[in-house]
């Protein structure tokens, strides 16, 4: 019997491993941006902490990679309880929700992320769940049968979802507190560059960070990343230290331009630009002429655009705007008037 050969472990992929959960703000007085959510976090926080009471349920929407995930731990942190995680596609039949909710403790914190894809059949048991602290459930069948209702501890749902549409009615009103994420300013992604280039031991100037916050689409989660690509491209390419040059250099090359558009956006923009004059024209046809779902450019290209003022919907099809144009180095079509004719 031959040996197997032992199996080399990089010691930085732990730290890579660990890079996320070292990144993420423990407590509200560490997260950077959000100031409106973060001010009425800390009024609910320390309201229920004065009254003694669990927090009240909490739903946060948005954008992905903007920080649901993370504020739902520092809930957690605040109220120095534990937090139980979960997703919407995880829990796939009522009894799964029922174990989980039955392990929980008084005070405890349940996140679901991606709740609005919660099966219908496991929103009814979570509708009594929060807001009567109790499972129904029926013993038996046919006229032995008999309902049993299982109280439980006071607990929070925290809820995290990108589609807050998705999300059914009776559940949305069953959270006590509803909060947008915002899309984050320049200087607010530089800080979060800043710390991350510490914690990670990187050497970057200030015009280096500014240069990947600028393209970090004003999400943290993209800046996080492009730090690491850029790290990856001075550390090869260079003596390891990130400046604004070596930063352009590694960001152009992955295809991301001054303003964080990457291939897709400005494949899209060119489309609608080059083929349709500029728009309106529909999504369905945009897709088709890009060989790409419909659904990927209304949830992942088009927030985005929307934000810059690229883009416009309009009630005939998507109409790219004259930002869109001067960004693309296009000429931006005169808009000249009908002359009146006899015929």
């Amino acid at each position: 019997m031959t040996e197997q050969p032992e199996r080399m472990v990089d010691p930085s992929s732990k730290f890579e491993d660990r890079f996320d959960l070292t990144m993420r703000p423990q407590y509200l007085a560490d997260v950077i941006g959000q100031e409106r959510v973060k001010e009425n976090l800390r009024i609910l926080i320390d309201a229920a902490s004065k009254r003694g009471d669990p927090l009240e349920h909490v739903l946060f929407y948005g954008p992905p990679g903007l920080g649901k995930t993370t504020l739902a731990h520092v809930i957690a942190n605040e109220m120095k309880v534990n937090i139980k995680v979960t997703s919407g596609p995880a829990i796939e039949r009522p009894g799964d929700l029922a174990a989980i909710l039955t392990n929980l403790r008084a005070g405890d914190v349940f996140f679901i992320d991606e709740i609005h894809r919660l099966g219908r059949a496991v929103e009814e048991i979570l509708y009594p769940a929060m807001e009567d602290f109790a499972l129904d459930f029926v013993v038996g069948k046919g006229p032995s049968a008999r309902s049993i209702r299982l109280k439980l501890p006071r607990f929070t749902v925290v809820g995290a979802t990108t589609r807050l549409a998705l999300v059914t009615a009776p559940l949305r009103a069953r959270f006590g507190a509803v909060f947008r994420l915002d899309y984050y300013d320049v200087d607010a992604i530089m800080a979060i560059v800043a710390r991350a280039a510490q914690h990670l031991n990187i050497q970057i100037d200030g015009e280096g960070m500014q240069e990947i916050a600028c393209r970090g689409r004003g999400t943290p989660r993209v800046a996080l990343r492009l730090l690491r690509r850029v790290r990856d491209y001075a550390t090869v390419r260079a003596n390891g230290i990130i400046t604004r040059q070596i930063a352009c250099e590694a960001l152009d090359l992955l295809d991301i331009d001054s303003l964080g558009l990457d291939d897709i956006d400005r494949r899209v923009l060119r489309t609608i630009i080059e083929k349709y004059n500029g728009g309106p024209v529909g999504l369905s046809t945009i897709a088709a002429s890009l060989s790409e779902e419909a659904d990927t450019i209304m949830d992942v290209v088009e927030p985005y655009l929307l934000q810059l003022g690229m883009i416009e919907r309009t009630p005939q099809g998507r109409v790219v705007t004259r930002i869109a144009y001067e960004h693309l180095g296009c000429d931006y079509p005169n808009e000249t008037p009908l002359q009146p004719t006899l015929f």
